[in-house]
Parts: structure tokens; sequence; C-alpha cells
């Protein structure tokens, strides 16, 4: 298969300057349990640190700020159960550019207060009855806004590559990165970076059983979908990888695998008690493959990007948690 050109090294770097100063260099964590329990050497990449509390600020903020004059004057629309509802609510803010967000109405509700609480217009929708992508652009259209969709976007793949970027600038080249994937956006860039800075590197991604879209996609090279997957990790309950980042997966990540709920958990449990950090069920996805067993790779420098950690704790002591 022939190389993808839609994002690029180069577009990343240009990424990362353009977002400098605005958003937050995260910490890079280690633990000695965790080095000892996977007999590796083990970073974490800590985007639950990161502006809103998840990595997609960067590919929000990323997109945002190539728009023209005319374009952030009309403002942007985009769809999205939180993260990057609150990532484009909060770099339309910055830039000073209108933002509506379509949300479904079992979005985490500190998700929505949060996007409100930037300046976004938010709108609910069904999704057992409403194709979000379709309620999206005709909304764009009707109103004349710019459509910034949360995953299958260059600007927004380039700018979440910065991650991995960030990641491999500070310590060096890997062996393993692990990446949790919804969309695709946040892998394909950061096996986009990873290639580049580190070429020996193994690109792993990590899905939800429920949710296991991208995965089966991967190993069958046909693109496949799942429907509202009743995943606890609600950054992933995405339809498919989307017409630019699956062909970007299938070139540059190595493989996919999945974990189960009860996998999800433990290890988002875990790195609250461990780490000391809050993570959300999706922001524990790429770090369960390697606690859980799913992936092991013994001796390894291995990177773990974590993805967010927007977690509601109304929901912490409830029996399905």
């Amino acid at each position: 298969m022939s190389q993808p050109n839609t994002v690029t090294i180069t577009d990343i770097q240009a990424a990362q300057a353009r977002i400098a100063g605005i958003a937050h260099r995260t910490p890079v964590l280690t633990s000695r349990t965790v080095n000892d329990r996977t007999n590796s050497q083990v970073f974490f990449k800590c985007e639950n640190f990161q502006r809103t509390g998840a990595f997609k600020f960067r590919g929000a903020y990323n997109a945002l700020a190539q728009l023209s004059a005319t374009q952030k004057q009309k403002g942007v629309l985009t769809y999205s159960s939180g993260n990057h509802a609150q990532a484009i609510a909060l770099a339309g803010q910055l830039l000073n550019i209108p933002t509506t967000i379509v949300m479904p109405e079992n979005a985490p509700i500190v998700k929505q207060t949060a996007t409100r609480g930037y300046g976004a217009e938010v709108i609910i929708y069904n999704p057992e009855k409403t194709n979000r992508e379709e309620l999206a652009q005709n909304l764009a259209s009707d109103r004349a806004l710019t459509l910034i969709p949360p995953y299958d976007c260059p600007h927004v793949v380039a700018g979440q590559g910065t991650t991995a970027l960030e990641l491999i600038q500070e310590v060096g080249q890997l062996d393993l990165l692990l990446v949790c994937c919804g969309g695709g956006g946040l892998i394909s860039g950061c096996a986009i970076a990873a290639k580049a800075l580190s070429p020996e590197c193994k690109v792993i991604g990590v899905e939800p059983e429920l949710a296991d879209d991208a995965t089966r996609s991967f190993h069958s090279k046909t693109l496949q979908t799942v429907r509202n997957p009743p995943t606890i990790a609600d950054g992933v309950r995405t339809p498919s990888l989307g017409k630019i980042t699956f062909p970007l997966v299938l070139h540059y990540v190595d493989d996919m695998v999945t974990v189960s709920e009860a996998a999800i958990l433990r290890s988002m449990f875990f790195l609250w008690e461990r780490l000391k950090i809050v993570v959300e069920p999706t922001g524990a996805l790429a770090a369960a493959a390697l606690l859980e067993g799913v992936v092991t790779a013994p001796s390894a420098k291995i990177g773990v990007i974590i993805s967010g950690g927007n977690v509601d704790l109304t929901q912490v002591g409830k029996r399905d948690w």
C-alpha cells in the first residue's frame, strides 16, 4: 500500500510550533511498581494534565488557528461526546471564534458543563435516533459554519501527533508505544511521529472489546463500524475510523488489541492509586493493555499515552463502575 501523505512529520512539527506556549507540555511520569510488574521501563505521557483535561486541545487549537479570517468570524461547529467538544470550545474562546458543539444526551455531565463553561453553544441529541455526522453537517451548512471533525481532519491529526513528538523528544527512542484508539486521530498522529523520531518503535492501538471496530478494521483491512457501543470508555464510542485516519492507521500502526471493561476499570483505579493522578476510563485504555498483560514486552522501553482525565466523579460509586 502506498504511503498516505495527508499528514506528515513536517505537519506535526509545524503544529508543535503553532501550539507552543498555548498547549501545555504535559509531564511524563514513571512508576517503579509498574516497571517491576511489567519487567520493562514505562513512561506515561500524561495528557490528563493538558488544557481541558485531554490531548484533544492540541488538535483543536492547531485546526482553528489555521482558519481564514472569514471562517473565524463566522464560527465553527463540531460533534463530540466531550473531550473534543471542550477542546474546540476553549480554542475558540482563546482565538475569539464562536463555537457550536453537537453532543449526545448521554455525554458525561461534567463534559457538557465544561463545554458550556468555555462559551460554546451546546446542542444535545439522542444518539439512538440521530446520526451525529448528518446533524452536524446540516447545522454547519444552515449556519455557514466551518465543520471541524473530532478526528478525521489533517490539522487535528497533526496536532494530536505532537503528543508522541513531545514524549520521544523528552525520553528518547522507544521500543513500543501504546495509544488508545477511537476515531484514530491520536494514534495516527502519534504513529507518524514515532516512526519519524524512533523508526524501530512498534506502535500498538488499544480499544475496548465492546468497541472494537478499529481493531477489526486493522486486521481485515476493510473499514468496520460499531453503533453506540456500551463501553465505559466514552471517549472511544466512535462509529468507525475515518477516511483520513483509516489509511494512516493501516500504514503506520503495527498492531491493534482490545481490553475488557473490567480491565479498563482495574487499570484506571490502579493509576489513581499508584501514580496519584485522575485518569478517565478512556485515558486508561493504553495502560490496561500493558498492565493486564494483553501486550508484553520484557526489558523494553515503553511509552504509554494517558489520553485524558475528565472523570464524572458522581459515577465512581455506581455499580457499573
